[in-house]
């Protein structure tokens, strides 16, 4: 009881708001993103939409570390388009905080673009064309019919993003390094304090990110089950 009163006392919370701040940045970014690409692609042919679909939803079927290993040969200062980022911007990727936001963006991405696609495939299309009817502009429409059909699709994949990029780990640690009260998240710090052999510390990190996810989950069933009141009840 001592010992854990001890981590308590002198527990630092670094990993957490950089995780949390992380988070909420990709998840911004990943929500324009997302929907502005569920948008163009549903108005694409079969085969542009095929090819286009797969390489959006590539960095959620491989393995982060994949995915970390392209960004990190893309952002690196040794690369071309990195050393210009550096040399024209004064922008450096790679052990940053930047870098966190990107690997958790691009990992995290397809969870809001596949949910916000789906979102925007259900909706009715006879209010489309009521709202056409009407004299209602295409932006309008997108407004005013799209997003508040699909609003519960695009919420649950908000939030789902938002997880995701939480729990970002592989291409983190592969773009941006563990560099304590900098780039040092949550799973970077669990996979540490592990290899330590700290187990009670890695205890603690992983009852928060167990209590954040169950949190993240309450949140999305409630934003379906409002989505679908209207459905009867076996």
């Amino acid at each position: 009881m001592t010992e854990i009163l001890q981590i308590i006392q002198d527990f630092d919370w670094s990993p957490f708001w950089i995780s949390l701040k992380t988070g909420i940045v990709a998840t911004i970014i990943c929500f324009f993103l997302g929907i502005w690409l569920a948008r163009q692609i549903i108005r694409l042919g079969p085969k542009s939409k095929a090819i286009l679909d797969g390489i959006l939803t590539l960095p959620m079927v491989v393995a982060p570390t994949v995915a970390g290993f392209f960004l990190l040969l893309l952002f690196s200062l040794r690369r071309p388009f990195g050393s210009w980022l550096y040399t024209t911007f004064d922008i450096k990727v790679v052990q940053t905080w930047l870098g966190c936001v990107i690997a958790a963006s691009v990992i995290a991405l397809p969870l809001m673009y596949r949910n916000a696609r789906a979102a925007f495939e259900q909706v009715n299309i006879d209010l489309i064309y009521a709202g056409r009817t009407l004299g209602m502009s295409e932006r309008q429409i997108f407004w005013k019919i799209i997003i508040p059909e699909a609003g519960p699709g695009i919420a649950s994949g908000t939030i789902l993003t938002f997880a995701r990029a939480l729990g970002e780990y592989g291409a983190t640690s592969m773009l941006a390094g563990n560099i304590a009260h900098k780039t040092g998240t949550i799973s970077q710090r669990i996979a540490q304090v592990i290899n330590n052999g700290d187990y009670l510390t890695a205890g603690v990190w992983v009852i928060i990110m167990l209590a954040i996810a169950f949190i993240i989950l309450l949140a999305m069933n409630l934003i379906s089950g409002k989505g679908m009141k209207n459905v009867h009840r076996w």
